[in-house]
């Protein structure tokens, strides 16, 4: 296997199942080759993100030099580590954790009515005149813990209901709502894309967390303004097939809840619980990040350390969520357990596609690739924060996913990364760069775009007006902030 910073090893001869390339332009072009395969496979063949990653990997290790027993190991020698098993479980041993906490304690959140508690209070505090603000700050507050699409699932009838009373255009509403859950989805742990890009690139999530946050909250205020401007411009009535469709899902899902022994919403969740759950994890591993900063190695460091690591934070938290929103409120231990079994169900799909990412990276390491790539990007000059950037918005432009934007992307620029002595928080700054790329000017090929459309009975012409360059602007919005903030750090 090729070491990072060693000269390329000759592949061992395989029986001619290698393309053998020579070179550093050799090694590029088979880098070129597998991103476009991989593109096409997505695109045109509509083979699942999964597949693609693995088969293209494959394809490209094999290319580039590497030898079937360096891929996938041999059965003679069980202890000896792939390069396929490496790049998969390297990656998973840290994200696969962190998603699965950070979904249940969401599911526990989203049913015992945690989102309707908080919107409520908020649209009770701003009024009327302030509704769109408030519905920002719902969904930037929510969408912490929650996925994407469920904050959408659990927020649109507040949504519907502010449209109704005002009668005003439902992208008044929606547009703040939907910035404030893509730039907490985009930025900040412990979504799937910021842990990824945290595990491939080996960054603390204290930082991710810092920095995804001082370069969002700005994105998430440009992106207000624009809400602003477009809510006044289009006109779109609430959905009322959406509402409906709605309605009727809950009515099945609470009778699901009931039949499972999951206690009905009677009373109204306090907003103080629901920000301090949402608040512990974020707090304790900014804690755990900056102890060993301020404070020299001691009894004190070590608890706060231990307390602050993003797998004892989540577990804290979820545990405080199964007693203050959960059992003290009526719920059995069944009930807790269906809610968070079912809320695991979606991330499967997740966490594979992550996994391929960081086989795809192991890959360019292992070949040699990733040091042909870095030699190249070093000679044309661009900072590695712009290049990041630059690299993961065309991949989701080209594809859709930003997903996969984000786990090729990392491992493209690891290298680079590695080799340039970056300090934690500038590697946490590349980190929301590749997020930040990742999201821009999502369209048909986006399955967010579809949502998006469907739930706010959105035409396709008016979804390109509104939502997508909604997506640009905190793309550059927060790319631009990361930038400003590297020169510093």
């Amino acid at each position: 296997m090729h070491i990072a910073g060693a000269e390329p090893e000759s592949p061992p001869h395989t029986g001619g199942l290698l393309l053998l390339v020579d070179g550093t332009a050799g090694l590029l072009t088979v880098a070129v080759l597998g991103i476009a395969l991989l593109l096409f496979l997505i695109i045109k063949v509509r083979l699942q993100p999964f597949v693609a990653l693995l088969a293209v990997s494959i394809a490209t290790g094999l290319a580039a030099g590497l030898s079937v027993t360096e891929l996938f190991g041999t059965v003679q020698q069980s202890d000896t580590v792939s390069v396929i098993e490496d790049g998969m479980g390297g990656i998973l041993g840290h994200v696969a954790i962190i998603i699965g906490l950070g979904t249940m304690l969401g599911a526990i959140l989203e049913v015992s009515g945690g989102a309707e508690a908080l919107s409520s209070r908020l649209l009770g505090l701003f009024g009327e005149r302030r509704a769109p603000l408030a519905m920002g700050l719902t969904g930037l507050l929510f969408g912490i813990p929650v996925f994407f699409d469920v904050g959408i699932f659990v927020l649109a009838p507040i949504v519907y209901a502010a449209a109704k009373r005002s009668g005003k255009s439902v992208l008044l509403y929606c547009m703040p709502l939907l910035a404030g859950l893509s730039m907490t989805h985009a930025f900040l742990p412990p979504h799937p894309g910021p842990v990824a890009a945290a595990g491939l690139l080996d960054v603390d999530l204290g930082w991710v967390i810092l920095m995804g946050t001082i370069c969002g909250i700005p994105a998430v205020l440009a992106a207000w303004a624009y809400s602003a401007w477009i809510g006044k411009r289009v006109f779109v009535e609430v959905p009322q097939d959406m509402v409906e469709a709605l309605e009727e899902s809950q009515r099945v899902i609470a009778e699901e809840q009931r039949a499972s022994g999951v206690k009905p919403v009677e009373a109204p969740v306090s907003v103080g619980t629901v920000l301090a759950i949402i608040g512990t994890p974020l707090l304790l591993i900014l804690a755990a990040t900056f102890s060993s900063i301020a404070l020299d190695p001691s009894t004190l460091r070590s608890v706060i350390e231990f307390v602050g690591h993003p797998f004892v934070a989540l577990t804290l938290a979820l545990f405080l969520s199964f007693y203050l929103l959960g059992i003290r409120r009526g719920w059995s231990r069944q009930s807790l357990e269906t809610v968070c079994t079912s809320s695991l169900k979606p991330v499967g799909n997740i966490l594979l596609v992550v996994g391929a990412g960081g086989v795809f990276g192991a890959v360019l390491a292992g070949s040699g690739i990733a040091d042909a790539l870095a030699e190249t990007f070093d000679g044309m000059g661009l900072p590695v924060i712009v290049l990041a950037y630059l690299v993961s918005l065309v991949l989701r432009v080209a594809q859709g996913s930003a997903t996969v934007a984000i786990v090729t992307t990392a491992g493209i620029v690891l290298p680079l990364i590695t080799s340039g002595d970056f300090s934690q928080a500038h590697t946490a700054l590349v980190i929301v760069a590749i997020s930040a790329g990742s999201i821009f000017a999502s369209h048909v090929n986006d399955g967010g775009f579809w949502i998006v459309a469907k739930y706010f009975g959105i035409s396709e012409r008016d979804t390109l007006k509104s939502w997508t360059v909604l997506e640009s602007v905190l793309s550059v919005a927060g790319f631009a902030v990361a930038v400003a903030l590297s020169l510093f750090v």
